[in-house]
């Protein structure tokens, strides 16, 4: 299923969302542009490790942590996974505000990476990619409109056949949720560094919506409804502000 866009308007220009997808592209474009150097001199130095990890200490134990949520694998890494961000981060940034929205990515993105880390502690394989973060996103978008549509392409290779459906959020990102569970699950119970080496981070996604469900709660608590609103609760600026 590839989702194409939802039904959800946004009430303002989401600033942040489209800041993040613009490094993510512009990291991208360095990343190719280093040809066979990028391997050795950009995934295993700046991709998250989990072996790494718990050898170093310091600046030299976090710095990849984050630095790995803007690095992609290949042009379809980073497409799917910025559509899967502009399609469902527009609207989260919309109820959290752009400043309390960059700080739930990012501690999204560090919790997803801690959930890959404690499935593969002793792994040598870079995780890289910013679907971690992103499936925080999506947990979030799942808690907060559980009733949107998600207008998704459903290819049928076999028979070229390519319907466009509405399908609600909740049974979307549910599905999606759960495949991501199942692999996870059956990854952790196969030969050992089997599927490890696959280069799908399922614990990354599982970590990261189970902490976009917890965290948006927190995030979110106290926003406020529009101005107009004869019932007021607690104003946070930079839900209409961009600071």
């Amino acid at each position: 299923m590839i989702p194409l866009k939802d039904t959800i308007p946004s009430r303002r220009f989401p600033l942040v969302n489209t800041l993040i997808i613009l490094l993510n592209v512009l990291a991208f474009l360095i990343e190719i542009s280093m040809g066979q150097q990028v391997e050795r001199q950009i995934v295993f130095t700046f991709g998250l490790v989990p072996a790494k990890f718990w050898a170093e200490s310091g600046i030299a134990r976090w710095l990849p942590v984050f630095s790995s949520m803007f690095l992609h694998g290949g042009w379809w890494h980073l497409i799917s996974n910025m559509l899967a961000l502009y399609i469902f981060g527009d609207n989260v940034e919309d109820k959290l505000g752009h400043t309390r929205y960059l700080i739930f990515y990012l501690l999204g993105g560090v919790l997803a990476a801690l959930a890959q880390i404690w499935a593969y502690p002793g792994s040598t394989i870079p995780t890289i990619g910013a679907s971690g973060a992103i499936a925080a996103v999506l947990g979030a978008y799942f808690v907060l409109y559980p009733l949107a549509r998600v207008i998704t392409l459903i290819p049928i290779p076999l028979i070229f056949f390519f319907p466009i459906i509405e399908i609600p959020a909740i049974i979307y990102l549910g599905f999606w949720f759960l495949s991501q569970l199942f692999n996870g699950t059956f990854a952790l119970t196969a030969t050992a560094g089997t599927l490890q080496n696959g280069g799908v981070a399922w614990w990354a996604h599982i970590g990261g919506f189970i902490a976009g469900m917890v965290l948006v709660k927190l995030f979110a608590v106290g926003s406020s409804p529009p101005r107009h609103s004869l019932h007021r609760d607690v104003f946070y600026p930079d839900e209409y502000y961009p600071w």
